[in-house]
């Protein structure tokens, strides 16, 4: 890995342990290598999709490969799509007027996709970009003046987030409830339903636009659970607040039946695929 003075301060940065240096080397490498790639063959930007469960590493992967393609001298940039949730009264009318489980941010519908669409579309052409910034233990997007700057085109942007790229459901398979809170919560399958038709329609567009994609595969979703509650820990210790145990187990509930198809059917149209262990070190 050519010029690796960076890596020591990322490490200390993202407190990341000296392990990671193997994540580096398997994941974040081959990542920036493929987005470099693709933006040679496209001869533009390249949006490229980073996909994984709750947990997996997708932010941090990102930010490495950004930081091995600037010291290459391209100009690469890394944007979540968690980053683009609905404000909390938005997700309420979701609620209200949809069904209730919409009032929790996660699943496709509760992104703001047209702006999302903006953004990606604005890193391909020169000019300043406003990426926004969600701020998950206030549950809100925090204001328009601290949402960073970008100076664009990028030459490679990576858009990471738990469920992009992902596709739409077969119907049948949508009918009967993956777990306690489908069961108790959606009965009828109105929820699942219409998360699925997100998928078809607005998410679809906002996928469209990605130039490839690659999938943090986890072992299985049972690992998630223990991975998202590492997350939660962090969180609380950075701002003090964080969930329960329960009130995590619930929150991680919305998001299994498409984390499971995910895993069962991307990895076999993805352009990348890392294949991830239970402490996230990649299987070779």
């Amino acid at each position: 890995m050519s010029d690796s003075t960076w890596i020591d301060d990322f490490l200390a940065e993202e407190r990341l342990p000296a392990s990671f240096r193997l994540t580096l080397e398997r994941v974040c490498l081959p990542l920036a290598d493929f987005g470099q790639a693709r933006r040679e063959e496209l001869g533009g930007t390249a949006v490229i999709g980073l996909c994984g469960a709750q947990g997996s590493g997708k932010s941090t992967a990102a930010a490495a490969a950004v930081r091995l393609l600037e010291g290459r001298g391209l100009s690469a940039v890394s944007v979540s799509l968690d980053d683009f949730y609905l404000p909390r009264a938005a997700r309420e009318r979701l609620a209200r007027d949809v069904h209730p489980l919409f009032a929790t941010r996660g699943p496709p519908g509760t992104h703001d996709t047209g702006l999302a669409c903006t953004v990606l579309d604005q890193l391909r052409l020169p000019g300043q970009v406003a990426l926004p910034t969600f701020d998950k233990a206030a549950d809100e997007p925090r204001p328009r003046s601290e949402w960073r700057e970008f100076a664009a085109p990028a030459d490679i942007a990576f858009i990471e987030g738990w469920c992009v790229g992902a596709a739409p459901q077969p119907v049948a398979s949508l009918l009967q409830p993956t777990n306690t809170l489908e069961a108790v919560n959606d009965p009828d399958a109105r929820w699942r339903l219409h998360v699925n038709a997100q998928l078809t329609g607005p998410y679809r567009s906002l996928f469209g636009r990605l130039d490839g994609l690659a999938l943090l595969q986890a072992p299985n979703f049972e690992v998630v659970l223990g991975w998202r509650r590492e997350q939660e820990q962090k969180l609380r210790d950075r701002t003090g607040r964080g969930m329960t145990g329960a009130e995590l187990a619930r929150f991680v509930a919305h998001y299994e039946r498409l984390t499971r198809w995910i895993l069962r059917e991307m990895p076999k149209r993805a352009d990348l695929v890392f294949r991830l262990d239970e402490d996230r070190s990649q299987l070779l």
